[in-house]
């Protein structure tokens, strides 16, 4: 006879992170920072958590030169995704806020180590390479953003 064992009630949780999605160039020609993980082999945008009182702005140009190795400026906010994962004892509800950005210096070379690999690539090379769904939605929108900034 099988056993049922009574589940536990997992604790929620949300959780708060920023980044961008960064572009360069014009036309056919635009490039977008993407940063790889050779562990799990994902590619994403930069992004991270919150320090104690910093804005979600702050957040955002914070982590993308962290984890990216540029200076980055905000040209303007393109959406948030949120998604929901588990650790032991809890389930969490992550939002993300993306910013469509530009580079004024640095370099990629810089990147922090969170991740192995951070480059510039077209963006069609980056919609082939992007793990989720929702971060190639978030390329469009930064992509759209773009063309109406200009």
């Amino acid at each position: 006879m099988p056993t049922t064992r009574a589940r536990r009630t997992a604790r929620v949780r949300d959780a708060l992170a920023a980044g961008g999605v960064v572009l360069r160039g014009s036309g056919d020609n635009v490039e977008v920072v993407i940063a790889g993980r050779d562990s799990d082999r994902t590619w994403v945008f930069p992004k991270g958590t919150p320090d104690h009182g910093e804005t979600i702005e702050q957040t955002a140009l914070r982590e993308v030169r962290e984890e990216s190795g540029l200076d980055v400026d905000i040209v303007r906010p393109i959406g948030t995704i949120d998604y929901w994962f588990a650790v032991p004892g809890e389930r969490v509800h992550k939002i993300v806020h993306f910013f469509l950005m530009t580079e004024r210096g640095g370099d990629v070379s810089r990147h922090d180590h969170e991740y192995d690999v951070v480059r510039w690539v077209p963006v069609a090379e980056a919609r082939r390479l992007l793990t989720y769904d929702t971060y190639r939605d978030m390329l469009d929108r930064a992509i759209d953003a773009a063309r109406e900034a200009a």
